[in-house]
């Protein structure tokens, strides 16, 4: 587990290799997301990025983290992620660097986002690419979707979040 248990207290790697604090998100709603380029999920970069557009006025924000730990879905390198995703799905929410969501390596986003929150029981593991996490505004998790779970499906979710 990480050292801290403040969500606002991390930071990651942007795809451009820039140290982002995730103290650059307080006071948004934040979405975080795994992906991956090459998985039957793929296309739920159109609806995020389209709950993106709808709320980001109104302070939700959309991190997508590339993994290649599920089935090797996301083998490119950070420019080659970044060029797929403006080419192939207009993606104006930020990305990060590929991480690791489970295992030894586990990035510290997620170490915390895996962690029991409140009434939400602590992660073994991420199941698959395009699994999402909602935190609201104070920096908590509350509540962690699967990724079958299309994004337009969180939009009500979200909007109350955002009040």
């Amino acid at each position: 587990m990480p050292s801290t248990t403040k969500f606002y207290e991390l930071s990651a790697e942007s795809v451009d290799h820039k140290v982002v604090p995730m103290s650059t998100y307080q006071g948004k709603v934040v979405l975080v997301v795994n992906v991956a380029s090459k998985c039957g999920y793929t296309s739920q970069y159109t609806g995020l990025e389209k709950l993106y557009k709808d709320f980001a006025e109104r302070g939700l924000v959309i991190l997508g983290f590339p993994c290649n730990q599920f089935g090797g879905q996301e083998p490119g390198t950070e420019a080659e992620i970044k060029t797929f995703c403006s080419v192939n799905y207009p993606v104006s929410f930020p990305l990060f660097s590929k991480i690791d969501v489970n295992g030894a390596k586990t990035h510290p986003v997620y170490q915390f986002l895996k962690q029991a929150h409140g009434s939400l029981p602590a992660l073994e593991a991420v199941k698959w690419n395009f699994a999402k996490v909602l935190v609201n505004r104070q920096g908590e998790v509350v509540e962690r979707f699967q990724s079958a779970d299309k994004p337009e499906d969180l939009a009500a979710k979200i909007e109350k979040l955002l009040g």
